[in-house]
């Protein structure tokens, strides 16, 4: 898992460049204050020991995650051994799970970070820095106290880059850092870890009819299918429910259940190819990439199966796409429902 450290004095952008470098990468932000501020909250002071600890525990947790990396803004007093030792015992433990290192160091004016102090964004994340004669008093003393900006050729990473960011906004930093490490974009992963599939129960069926009505009734005011799921009863449903190999599952994203996938086998005597039918999601909750996801999480669960079957309307072109982007390809012949619309068998094989 490959680390990103972005150092710097106070109120140079740290924080800030790491939301934007977030936002074009596949890695996440762990900025300083993320365990400052409980700590100050509930000790009334700064503990060091407590915020090592609970960063400590960040670190081990993280490192389950399938993300690319982390980003981990830090305010680095170069001419203390503590500091080196530090940044060197947290870039070790990513460099052992085979991971890079990055290492980029953000410099500016004084009188541009003592603006960025009293920036909304910044008093939002960092309540300590709310008190603004307090914050800034601090920050002049903790770069006359200790030395903050590195000298030059100090730092002997390979993966190193300075930016002066006194003019330059976040969005283009980051942009600069994602480029000159030649930095992967954004995957996945995160929609992956937000998003689970639960297994619907029989006392769920009448919210999981009603979902299926309020998705498909767009396609059958379009297509006129006297076959859509839109107007199925519910007790076919009930019916497609009580089938023994076959399986619904709640699409749910962040708490929120916002579609349902159906899998499983027709044969209960084969377990290697299996169906998903129906497969659909909450209108408002379309075109997020959660259809991909939920399949993703399919596959998961059946694991041994070596085919994967569904149909899909031709005519809907997102659909298509995305089962290919699935791995799907198209298989057999057409069929034609009405003069309108056109179903389309699709395989995955493995």
């Amino acid at each position: 898992m490959d680390l990103i450290v972005i150092i710097g004095a106070g109120a140079v952008g740290k924080m800030t460049v790491g939301q934007e470098l977030m936002k074009i990468t596949d890695f996440r932000l762990f900025h300083n204050h993320m365990m400052i501020e409980p700590v100050l909250e509930i000790f009334g002071k700064f503990d060091g020991d407590v915020i090592s600890r609970l960063r400590e525990d960040i670190f081990e947790a993280f490192f389950k995650t399938d993300y690319q990396g982390m980003i981990f803004t830090y305010m680095w007093a170069f001419d203390e051994q503590s500091d080196w030792d530090y940044i060197k015992g947290v870039s070790d433990r990513f460099e052992a799970t085979g991971g890079t290192v990055y290492y980029v160091e953000l410099i500016a004016d004084r009188e541009v970070r003592v603006e960025r102090n009293k920036t909304e964004n910044r008093l939002k994340n960092k309540p300590s820095k709310r008190d603004l004669v307090v914050s800034e008093a601090r920050m002049l003393r903790e770069e006359t106290k200790y030395r903050v900006v590195s000298n030059e050729g100090e730092i002997p990473f390979k993966n190193y880059l300075r930016i002066n960011n006194t003019r330059m906004e976040p969005a283009a930093a980051a942009r600069k850092i994602k480029e000159n490490f030649n930095l992967p974009g954004p995957r996945k992963t995160e929609l992956m870890n937000r998003i689970k599939l639960e297994t619907v129960r029989e006392d769920e069926i009448d919210q999981l009819y009603y979902m299926q009505k309020a998705s498909f009734i767009p396609l059958y005011e379009k297509y006129h299918d006297e076959g859509s799921p839109a107007i199925e009863s519910i007790d076919r449903v009930k019916r497609r429910f009580a089938v023994e190999n076959r399986k619904y599952y709640f699409i749910v994203k962040d708490g929120a259940r916002v579609g349902v996938i159906n899998i499983g086998h027709n044969d209960p005597n084969e377990h290697e190819v299996a169906f998903i039918s129906p497969l659909f999601i909450l209108p408002e909750f379309q075109n997020q990439g959660i259809g991909y996801v939920a399949i993703q999480k399919a596959f998961q669960l059946l694991p041994d199966v070596k085919v994967w079957k569904l149909d899909t309307i031709l005519q809907e072109p997102a659909n298509c796409h995305l089962y290919e982007k699935c791995g799907f390809v198209r298989v057999g012949e057409e069929h034609v429902v009405n003069e309108n619309m056109t179903l389309v068998d699709y395989e995955r094989r493995i």
